[in-house]
């Protein structure tokens, strides 16, 4: 099942992809897709609906980020060693955990607002996914029955702010827009395997990422059960596991992005982003 959320900024209501591609409105089962409603219960019960009697969505609406009023927005840095590589850092022994701040989440084909002054916005398409219930010292065999839904999200990461100003990541990464999320949230059932899924990513019309989840070095598996033991997890919570290589922090010379870029962002199974980049 494809869930999603469509309208405008700040409105956006519950919706889901039926089989012909035609988004279906939610609203009179649910008042949104947020932590409250990505419960196991309530997934089975949307996934025992007749589509066919869901009020059809006309036109080409503003798809927005497929979760709302999300409490955490969680990353794992450096998680594919080609990756850490092509930054000069040395390969992860355990996962590298970092916030996003919530006010960075933007809808999957929305605008990306450079920060002011920004001499090197980057790029980094990385499999995220929606925690569905509550995660506290969960084992690794038991992580996955922890996950509502897989998504797409974007990273993307001011690297002066990043790395070159005193304190941790989280400032580089948490521009206003630097965090969409979407097309929709794809439920566990539909994707299978999460180690096993191509990403992509192009900036006006050129490849630069163009990986496999199968070459992550902490599987999704392991980065559930390792938070969880350094803090809890609540439904509607996100987590973005890393990126592969071919950031333009990692080319010679190094390439960022500027206004008038587009990108276009893809997982296996889980739809396309496409953005373009403007001045704030």
């Amino acid at each position: 099942m494809k869930l999603l959320r469509f309208g405008p900024k700040g409105a956006e209501k519950p919706g889901l992809l039926d089989a012909n591609n035609q988004i279906r409105d939610l609203s009179s089962i649910i008042p949104d897709l947020t932590g409250d409603t990505v419960d196991p219960g309530t997934i089975a019960r949307l996934s025992a609906l007749d589509t066919d009697t869901l009020p059809p969505v006309e036109g080409a609406p503003r798809i927005g980020p497929c979760i709302g009023n999300v409490g955490k927005l969680v990353c794992i840095g450096l998680n594919y060693s080609d990756h850490a590589k092509e930054t000069g850092s040395p390969i992860p022994t355990e996962p590298i955990v970092f916030m996003k701040a919530t006010s960075s989440i933007n809808g999957p084909d929305d605008d990306i607002e450079l920060m002011r002054g920004s001499v090197k916005t980057d790029w980094e398409v990385e499999l995220g996914f929606v925690i569905g219930r509550e995660t506290k010292y969960v084992t690794e065999a038991q992580a996955l029955d922890h996950v509502a839904g897989y998504c797409i999200v974007t990273d993307v990461s001011e690297r002066e702010w990043q790395l070159e100003r005193q304190g941790n990541w989280s400032k580089g990464k948490s521009g206003d827009t630097y965090g969409p999320i979407g097309p929709w949230l794809v439920t566990p059932d539909e994707i299978g395997d999460p180690q096993s899924l191509g990403l992509w990513l192009d900036v006006n019309g050129t490849r630069h990422q163009d990986g496999n989840t199968n070459t992550m070095i902490f599987p999704v598996s392991k980065i559930i059960s390792y938070l969880s033991e350094c803090m809890s997890l609540q439904p509607g919570d996100v987590i973005a596991t890393g990126t592969p290589p071919g950031v333009g922090m990692g080319m010679k010379p190094q390439v960022f992005l500027r206004a008038g870029d587009t990108m276009r962002v893809g997982v296996e199974g889980l739809g396309v982003q496409a953005q373009r980049i403007v001045d704030a």
